[in-house]
């Protein structure tokens, strides 16, 4: 079947036959960028918008293509980073991996006390902590918000160091002396609100992966992070066997 030659005798309905046909177009690599609108659509097959709408929104469902309201549709994109969860990882060394530059834009970087976090490392509310905060880049692409918070009396070495291009944990280990070496660590699928989605460049519906991590240093705690990386560029697999069960180990970051 080709495009605007939908076959009307009643067999299948209007808008399985035009979902079918946009499937084809999309794995063709027709829409690079986006699909048509409704009334272009609509057009081209002859058909209502109504029939237009139900086959858009089926493929919104299987994840074939991203809308925001009042946005047309576009091709969803394969996720280009991926992270296996049972070796020890980091989003800068994921994204180098992958064979992208990874640069980070500081927001923030200074010494500051949240009693809420020092609660979450069991510290002292009132703990000095060296919070980073930084819109980390894949070529130039926004990928993730990226917020640190180190116990002062640790990380005050760090404050000399540029992290537009290094990761936090080689720093810590040749600064600090402070290798993180265990810890927990929460993944969550979740929808932005609007000034993190300007900032990772993402339509409104579309979900980011929030990750909380609590670094711990020979059970130490010495670092509380929250992550929000974009789900349609990153993912993350485990390895699992029948004996073994799931093989995650975030026992070593890097």
């Amino acid at each position: 079947m080709t495009a605007r030659a939908l076959v009307r005798d009643g067999t299948m309905p209007l808008w399985q036959q035009l979902l079918a046909d946009l499937r084809r177009r999309l794995s063709d690599g027709e829409f690079d960028e986006a699909l048509p609108g409704e009334f272009a659509l609509a057009a081209d097959y002859g058909v209502s918008r109504h029939t237009v709408r139900e086959a858009l929104r089926r493929l919104r469902e299987d994840g074939a293509v991203v809308a925001g309201r009042g946005r047309v549709a576009r091709p969803t994109v394969r996720s280009e980073i991926e992270q296996p969860l049972d070796e020890p990882y980091s989003l800068y060394v994921a994204v180098e991996s992958a064979g992208r530059t990874q640069r980070s834009v500081v927001r923030t970087f200074e010494v500051r006390a949240d009693g809420v976090v020092a609660a979450r490392m069991g510290l002292e509310e009132s703990t000095p902590l060296v919070h980073l905060e930084r819109l980390r880049l894949a070529d130039a692409e926004p990928l993730a918000v990226d917020r640190v918070w180190l116990p002062g009396e640790l990380a005050a070495p760090l404050l000399d160091v540029d992290f537009t291009h290094t990761g936090i944990y080689p720093e810590y280990r040749r600064r600090c002396g402070i290798r993180v070496d265990g810890g927990m660590e929460n993944i969550r699928a979740v929808l932005p609100g609007r000034g993190e989605r300007e900032l990772l460049g993402i339509d409104e519906g579309v979900a980011a992966l929030s990750i909380e991590r609590l670094g711990l240093s020979a059970g130490r705690p010495v670092e509380w992070r929250h992550t929000l990386v974009r789900g349609d560029r990153f993912s993350v697999t485990a390895r699992f066997s029948s004996r073994s069960g799931y093989r995650v180990n975030l026992n070593e970051p890097g």
